[in-house]
């Protein structure tokens, strides 16, 4: 019987031979998890997947990295080195029917005592309720899940398929890695036309991209090129590349999360990289103001006001002026509220009375600071011996304004940077007067 379920089965795609005129990029496919560069952290002998490999027995995992880092491939090469039958969706291109053939499959060869890794290419893409689809089949262990995905998982994926599988990071190909790539194609296609300089400029538009660094080299192949090209001239030659940036996903946030933390850590520098980095990928410049401003409240606050100022300025001007003239008042914010003394003790001041507020509930303010508009409330006592500070020496009457329930809270410490260094000299100032005051009464 065990037999017969073999022979019904469709044949494991295994990483064969390619064609003479398959591209270049297809050509170069490893054919070993040893031959993935750029991956060793997991391919490796002490990585996860190198141990698993060498158990003979692999989990489900998550592939997450960006383009052209080798996720597919390695997944590929996983099966082969285990002796597990492969079998493959894309969630761009296969629906319920596609998933419910690969798992009736993936059951029969179990019947059969034959393994099978499931790869899912973009598996992100799947909907929640598809995610979920995949629980029962993994938890029966009819099928290892191998997923791919460029996104961050604890946004795109479920919890309870995250929960099941092993998060394993592809970092994006470095110098090294991409000219290890570039010595793989010369090897088969001879050198590339191209200077030292103009080498250096290829790996670097690559921007960790294996297979489009690949691409490039033969386009520069097919182009027959007589003379070694120069940076410029490659510049000319050959596209740009636009930088990996989704304005709604994991590059989005990871971007904004590193220009203010380069803002609070007072580098202006970096701060005015990421802010370019973000404008040159496209982000809506709105977007970037509303961050600003943000930091000018969160991170400085009163230690300098006109960093508040500067930044709504800068939304005023660039709406006047749009882009490109109008980016340069937002350059401008970006730089001032890097270089502006730094403190969150508005921020810190604020979370703290709000938490305050939530657990006194509804105090009632003492009856000498009350509003009494009406006959009946000043014969209660409402605005009864209220002390009117301009009247009182130094403009300051010192009176007591907590509910009497409550004892005064200190919720706002000024620091000594900046602006909040006369603040505190005031506050300061006032408690001696205050306890002046009171020590008379």
């Amino acid at each position: 019987m065990a037999d017969l379920f073999a022979d019904d089965l469709p044949p494991s795609p295994t990483p064969d031979t390619p064609r003479e005129d398959a591209p270049l990029a297809d050509r170069l496919r490893p054919r070993t998890l040893e031959d993935v560069v750029g991956q060793e952290h997991l391919t490796g002998p002490e990585g996860p997947i190198g141990r698993m490999v060498a158990a003979g027995r692999l989990s489900s995992m998550i592939l997450w990295g960006p383009p052209g880092t080798g996720k597919t491939s390695t997944a590929r090469l996983l099966a082969d080195a285990v002796g597990m039958r492969f079998t493959a969706v894309s969630a761009v291109f296969s629906g319920v029917a596609d998933l419910k053939k690969a798992f009736a499959e993936a059951d029969l060869a179990a019947r059969a005592g034959q393994r099978t890794l499931l790869f899912v290419d973009e598996i992100h893409r799947f909907n929640r309720a598809q995610q979920d689809g995949f629980l029962p089949f993994v938890e029966r262990g009819t099928v290892t899940l191998v997923g791919a995905t460029t996104e961050n998982p604890s946004f795109a994926l479920n919890a309870a398929l995250l929960s099941r599988a092993q998060v394993l990071i592809l970092h994006r190909l470095g110098a090294e890695a991409l000219n290890t790539l570039l010595g793989k194609a010369e090897a088969l296609e001879g050198p590339l036309p191209l200077d030292d300089d103009a080498r250096a400029a290829l790996v670097a538009s690559a921007d960790g991209d294996g297979r489009f660094l690949l691409n490039q080299a033969e386009t520069l192949y097919a182009a027959q090129i007589p003379e070694p090209l120069d940076p410029a001239g490659l510049g000319q030659f050959l596209q740009r590349r636009v930088a990996v940036y989704d304005k709604d996903r994991d590059g989005h946030y990871n971007l904004i999360s590193a220009l203010h933390k380069a803002v609070r850590g007072s580098d202006p520098q970096a701060a005015l990289y990421y802010l370019a980095r973000m404008m040159t990928a496209g982000e809506e410049p709105l977007f970037l103001l509303r961050r600003l401003v943000r930091m000018a409240s969160e991170d400085i606050g009163l230690a300098d006001p006109q960093a508040l100022a500067q930044c709504l300025a800068a939304k005023q001007a660039y709406e006047f002026l749009g882009s490109p003239e109008g980016e340069l008042a937002i350059a401008q914010a970006c730089l001032y509220v890097a270089t502006a003394p730094k403190s969150n003790a508005a921020y810190v001041a604020w979370k703290a009375a709000a938490r305050s507020a939530r657990e006194t509930g509804s105090l009632m303010p003492p009856a000498n600071i009350l509003n009494a508009p009406t006959k009946l409330m000043k014969d209660i006592g409402y605005g009864k011996d209220y002390a009117y500070d301009h009247n009182a020496p130094d403009g300051f009457s010192g009176d007591d304004y907590w509910p009497e329930d409550m004892e005064p809270q200190r919720f706002y410490e000024p620091v000594e940077r900046g602006f909040e260094r006369e603040i505190r000299k005031r506050l300061e100032w006032w408690d001696r007067k205050r306890a002046e005051r009171q020590g008379q009464t």
